[in-house]
C-alpha cells in the first residue's frame, strides 16, 4: 500500500467517475479506436460501434478518447480521428453504463467556455457518465496552425482550468486572459454531478503542488512498477499534506497479446508484449501500489480485436473484481 493512501474515498462527483474509481481498487478500460493499426497512422474505425458496446458488456468500465487535431507527421498517431465530443455525443447515445473518458482534451488549443459547454452537454446525455482528462499539449506543431504561442501553454492552462471550473456554478464569476465573466449571464447545461471531473494529465506545464491541490485526480504515464509507486506515493502525501481529499490515479497501457498465456514480456511503445499471467501479475501489482484504473491501448495488438477483447474479460477481469456478460 502506498504511502498517504490512508486518506478518505474519493469525493462523490458523478455516476462515471464513481464507477471507475475507488480507494485500493483498480479498474480497466480501453482507450479508443479498440482496433490494432501498429502500421501507420491512421485506424480504420471499422465496427467502432461494436467494440466500444462489446467492451461495456464484457465489463470494461471506461472508454477513453484522445484530442488529436492534427495529423501530425512526427507524432504519428491520430488517436480515433473523430472529435472527441463530437463522439462522445455519439457514445452516449449508443452505450448505457461504461464511463466516458477524454485523455486528454488539449486546453490551450480550445476556449474554455466551448470545452465547458461540451463537457457538461456529454455529461447530461450520457447521463453523470464523462471524466475530462486535461493537458496542457505536447506538439508545437499544432499552436502556430490555431495561432497560439506553445511556450505559455502552462499558463493557459492554468487559466482554462479555473474558467471551466467556474462555469459550473449559477451566474459565474471569472477574470482571466481568456475572457471575464461577471455574474449576468449562465452557461447550461451544468454537469449531472455538480461539476465535471477533471484530471490532470502528466505534469502539464504545471508544479506538482498545484496538480495536487486543483485536480480530481492524476493521469500519469507507464513506468516500472517501483518508480511508479515512488511517484504515486509523492502525489498522495501532497494530498495528504495539503489535507486535500483523496484522489485517483490511473495510467495507460499499449499492450500486445500473445497465444502463450505464459509468455515472457518483451518491451513495446510505452507497454510490453507478453501473455496473460505476466498482465495480470503486472496489474495486481499495480494495484497494491495504489494505481485505481489502467486504460489498456490496443494499437500494438497484433491478435484479433474481438477475440482479445473476449480473452482479456474471460482470464484477466475476474481477477479485479469485474465480471461481464461473457455469451
Amino acid at each position: 500500500m502506498p504511502d498517504g493512501a490512508n486518506l478518505s474515498d474519493f469525493p462523490i462527483i458523478n455516476r462515471g467517475y464513481n464507477s471507475v474509481f475507488s480507494p485500493n481498487r483498480l479498474s480497466i478500460g480501453l482507450v479508443v479506436p479498440i482496433e490494432g493499426y501498429a502500421i501507420g497512422a491512421k485506424p480504420t474505425m471499422a465496427k467502432h460501434i461494436e467494440m466500444a458496446q462489446l467492451a461495456e458488456s464484457l465489463g470494461f468500465s471506461a472508454l477513453w478518447l484522445r484530442d488529436v487535431p492534427f495529423d501530425v507527421p512526427s507524432f504519428g498517431d491520430v488517436g480515433q480521428m473523430f472529435d472527441p465530443f463530437v463522439y462522445l455525443g455519439t457514445l452516449a447515445a449508443l452505450t448505457n453504463d461504461i464511463a466516458l473518458g477524454t485523455a486528454s482534451i488539449i486546453l490551450p488549443l480550445r476556449h474554455p467556455a466551448h470545452i465547458a459547454k461540451a463537457a457538461a452537454t456529454a455529461d447530461v446525455l450520457s447521463n453523470g457518465r464523462l471524466i475530462l482528462g486535461v493537458a496542457s499539449g505536447d506538439r508545437p506543431e499544432e499552436y502556430p496552425a490555431l495561432n497560439m504561442s506553445f511556450p505559455d501553454r502552462g499558463a493557459r492552462f492554468r487559466d482554462s482550468y479555473r474558467y471551466i471550473r467556474a462555469l459550473a456554478n449559477d451566474r459565474p464569476r471569472h477574470e482571466g486572459h481568456q475572457g471575464a465573466l461577471n455574474g449576468t449571464m449562465d452557461m447550461l447545461p451544468k454537469p449531472v454531478g455538480g461539476r465535471i471531473p477533471m484530471l490532470i494529465t502528466g505534469g502539464s506545464q504545471q508544479s506538482p503542488d498545484w496538480i495536487a491541490a486543483h485536480g480530481d485526480g492524476w493521469v500519469t504515464f507507464p513506468r516500472d512498477v517501483t518508480s511508479q509507486h515512488r511517484v504515486i506515493s509523492e502525489y498522495r502525501n501532497r494530498l495528504a499534506k495539503g489535507e486535500a481529499e483523496n484522489r485517483p490515479v490511473m495510467q495507460s497501457l499499449y499492450v500486445d497479446l500473445l497465444d502463450d498465456r505464459n509468455a515472457k514480456p518483451r518491451p513495446i511503445h510505452l507497454g510490453f508484449q507478453s501473455g496473460t499471467e505476466f498482465l495480470k501479475k503486472y496489474l495486481s501489482d499495480l494495484q497494491d501500489i495504489g494505481v485505481n484504473h489502467v486504460a489498456l491501448n490496443l494499437r500494438l495488438n497484433a491478435r484479433d480485436t474481438k477475440t482479445t477483447l473476449k480473452l482479456l474479460a474471460e482470464e484477466l477481469l475476474p481477477d479485479f473484481g469485474i465480471r461481464g456478460n461473457l455469451s
